[in-house]
């Protein structure tokens, strides 16, 4: 770990980690049901994803939706609500199922073409004092393999992820560490 920012924060810096920025990007470009699960199109929107087929029914019980499937027709068919802790069991074994689906497809465009170029937008030093504040630039680089990335988003494994990124952001020298926390990280496929 970098030496500077093993206790990120103290005098005032904002942001978050780069693999955490990665993550919320991923899960943007997967897009999916954009309405919320308490209401009422999202919930059925939600249950019929986890519900229209054999396979995304195991990955959804996989996932840790495991009701049983009289609650689950009782649901689809309106005739009880879901808890709370259920609503949110619906939305989080939808957003793994969905990272599953669509990991596949965006792994594939974002190795395409020899990968994709990464916006890094630097952490936020607004509120560090004048004299302790660092010079740190946006930066832009191409990110070649993406397959570590992908995996470890789609499985949900924070640590790996860390990893794969912290990987891939020592290619900007020995500025690297400057990077591990950030505003934003950008990037299309």
């Amino acid at each position: 770990m970098p030496e500077r920012t093993i206790d990120f924060g103290k005098f005032g810096a904002r942001g978050i980690k780069g693999s955490d920025a990665v993550a919320r990007k991923l899960d943007e470009l997967a897009d999916g049901i954009v309405t919320p699960v308490t209401v009422k199109r999202g919930l059925m929107a939600r249950l019929h994803y986890l519900t229209r087929t054999d396979h995304s029914r195991r990955a959804a019980r996989d996932a840790g939706l495991t009701v049983t499937d009289r609650t689950l027709k009782a649901w689809l068919e309106e005739k009880r609500r879901p808890s709370n802790a259920n609503l949110e069991r619906i939305d989080a074994a939808y957003r793994q199922v969905r990272r599953q689906n669509v990991a596949r497809h965006l792994l594939r465009r974002l190795n395409a073409d020899g990968g994709t170029r990464v916006e890094i937008h630097p952490l936020n030093q607004s509120q560090v004092p004048r004299p302790l504040q660092r010079m740190v630039e946006y930066r832009a680089m191409n990110v070649r393999r993406w397959d570590r990335i992908v995996d470890a988003w789609s499985a949900g494994d924070h640590q790996g992820l860390d990893d794969a990124w912290e990987d891939v952001i020592v290619d900007l020298g020995s500025q690297w560490g400057q990077y591990e926390y950030v505003t934003n990280i950008g990037f299309a496929a």
